[in-house]
């Protein structure tokens, strides 16, 4: 059997409204969700603009689309096709979420930190991938590998040079 079209000649969509097609995302989501991801967002996350509106919904928005692949604000996109509004409370457009992280400042970077590592302990609470805890001063350790993403220009807040010679954010 041959592919009929050529590959610059091909466009596949997916819409069908009573499907989801990442389908290991609603029971992330819900860990996320019974982690307290939305609350802590709420709790710690302060935007004084309309843009920080409903931060733990959007929040949760944009770790959704992470792990169902988006690699982009583009790609946020995925989280309104098909039954995702049937699923999940708080499907944002890309440019809603775009303008929700533009309005972030390395302050604000830092509340998420709080968030995240807020999130981390509830996780290991709900999800305990190491047994229950013994209580003798035992320690884990997270490796998380770190991305440095390369920037331009003099006013990203937090930007600098590290170990790796290049003007960038940490994206952890």
């Amino acid at each position: 059997m041959l592919v009929f079209h050529t590959p610059a000649a091909v466009s596949v969509s997916f819409d069908e409204e009573n499907l989801v097609s990442p389908t290991g995302l609603v029971p992330v989501m819900r860990l996320a969700q019974d982690a307290g991801l939305h609350s802590l967002a709420n709790e710690w996350i302060k935007i004084p603009t309309d843009k920080g509106a409903n931060a733990g919904l959007k929040v949760a928005a944009l770790v959704a689309g992470m792990v169902a692949g988006a690699d982009s604000i583009d790609d946020m996109a995925l989280l309104r096709h098909g039954g995702m509004k049937k699923a999940f409370k708080g499907c944002y457009a890309p440019s809603t979420l775009g303008s929700f992280l533009r309005s972030f400042t390395f302050g604000h970077v830092k509340q998420l930190n709080a968030v995240a590592s807020r999130l981390l302990v509830n996780l290991a609470r709900k999800a305990p991938l190491f047994g229950p805890p013994s209580g003798d001063g035992e320690f884990i350790f997270v490796d998380v590998d770190d991305t440095i993403i390369e920037v331009h220009g003099y006013l990203k807040q937090g930007s600098g040079y590290g170990y790796s010679k290049v003007r960038g954010l940490n994206a952890v």
